[in-house]
């Protein structure tokens, strides 16, 4: 069985940078045409856009807040019209409003959890909804949809100033086991990917100076993982190459999420 995604429809959320926009530019490769959502950065969404379709490509950037609930009808009512089908989700879309516990404010816990959280919601609700629409008649994958969540290691590693970014990944994990629970017997796959330290826009800052040094030393692999290192395994995820994984999580984090400060003990 082969690698390819030729004749599939992708939606990838938050594309316009880091993540997404590998994700984005990997599903092009294998043959997707690629909607690449924005919120308010236009310009290297549609670079992205034009540069898939230089090569040969189909691909759309469409812009949306995907914690609000009309933005993402519209971007999937945008999508079904430029490309007719959906068949594979990938609920990309996050951010940090990072601070210590006692100092945070409402708004910085609700911006999180509206986009991390409930954004995977409504955007996975959409795509289950046209994917039973569509049913088997599409016939490009073994399964009827796929449904693609970005996690990250702090589903399960508690991180102190940020506890709004680590619940909403908690959050993002029971979401999409849940669901994966709830629709699989529909031949509807759901599985979330977790990243540990890569190096995107989200985290420069941490990287300054000496931060690599320090968060290698959390990473028994040894390196600081590429957008590419994600966006391969959501390809894998979107393949049929996968198609007996279902409600599971893939963590490409290095090992990070072996805890290492324990491999001498402790």
């Amino acid at each position: 069985m082969n690698l390819s995604l030729s004749n599939q429809v992708a939606l990838v959320t938050g594309a316009s940078s880091g993540l997404g926009f590998a994700c984005a530019e990997g599903l092009a490769a294998q043959g997707a045409s690629v909607v690449i959502n924005y919120n308010s950065h236009a310009e290297p969404a549609e670079a992205l856009a034009a540069k898939i379709i230089s090569q040969g490509g189909q691909a759309i950037a469409l812009g949306a807040d995907v914690s609000k609930e009309d933005d993402v009808e519209r971007l999937f009512e945008q999508t079904l019209a430029k490309f007719g089908a959906l068949d594979i989700l990938v609920a990309n879309s996050g951010l940090q409003k990072d601070s210590p516990v006692g100092e945070m404010t409402l708004e910085q816990w609700n911006k999180v959890l509206e986009v991390n959280l409930t954004g995977q919601f409504l955007c996975a609700r959409a795509a289950l909804r046209q994917f039973r629409k569509q049913g088997s008649k599409r016939d490009v994958s073994r399964a009827i949809g796929k449904i693609i969540h970005m996690s990250s290691v702090h589903q399960i590693i508690p991180w102190g100033g940020h506890v709004n970014y680590a619940a909403s990944k908690g959050g993002v994990d029971m979401l999409m086991r849940s669901i994966a629970q709830e629709i699989g017997g529909e031949k509807i796959r759901v599985n979330s990917v977790a990243p540990g330290a890569i190096a995107t826009p989200i985290n420069a800052s941490s990287r300054a100076g000496d931060g690599t040094e320090k968060i290698l030393k959390l990473v028994p692999y040894g390196r600081i993982g590429d957008p590419e290192d994600v966006a391969n395994a959501v390809v894998w995820l979107a393949s049929d190459l996968s198609d007996y994984v279902h409600g599971t999580t893939i963590f490409v984090d290095g090992g990070m999420s072996l805890y290492p400060g324990f491999q001498d003990n402790g």
